[in-house]
């Protein structure tokens, strides 16, 4: 398995591709459905906390041009924690589950294509394998501890502090 950053953030890009569109296509089943959002709202929190924690740090402290992206993209994440916290504390059944996890899937495939076409190459251009590697090598480490839930303290912490840094 790499330890590349951009090619474990890309892994993780793809399981939630596969989440959603698992998603879209589950009908009017709410039992799938509510199965299918709580292994969405885990990926994204563990995958928001180590881009949070260690690659946006890297990033913005290794290529400081790249500053207004790193901003950005702390704000797009405030954005979907903002709506984990709210589908975790609802039923699949709520009359407003479908749209709010919709209205998720859309920003966070924004989100990430943004990332992948635009701001994926700008790092990997701007740091070398190596770096690649180490930052990878960090988020693994730091996936073992990440938060699964988005009500978690540590998950709320980490919303809080990017609102601040």
């Amino acid at each position: 398995m790499s330890s590349d950053a951009i090619v474990l953030l890309k892994e993780d890009h793809k399981e939630m591709r596969r989440l959603f569109k698992a998603f879209q296509d589950a009908g009017q089943d709410a039992k799938l459905k509510g199965k299918l959002v709580e292994q969405i709202l885990e990926g994204l929190t563990v995958h928001t906390y180590i881009e949070n924690e260690c690659m946006y740090p890297e990033v913005r402290k290794l290529l400081p041009d790249l500053e207004d992206d790193v901003l950005e993209s702390y704000e797009e994440h405030h954005v979907a924690d903002v709506l984990c916290a709210e589908l975790a504390a609802m039923k699949p059944d709520d009359e407003r589950f479908d749209a709010k996890t919709t209205v998720l899937i859309e920003n966070v495939t924004h989100h990430m294509d943004e990332e992948e076409q635009d701001w994926f190459p700008k790092v990997r251009e701007g740091l070398g394998r190596k770096q690649l590697q180490e930052i990878g090598a960090r988020m693994i480490e730091l996936r073992e501890k990440a938060p699964r839930k988005p009500t978690e303290p540590s998950a709320l912490k980490k919303a809080a502090d990017a609102l601040i840094a």
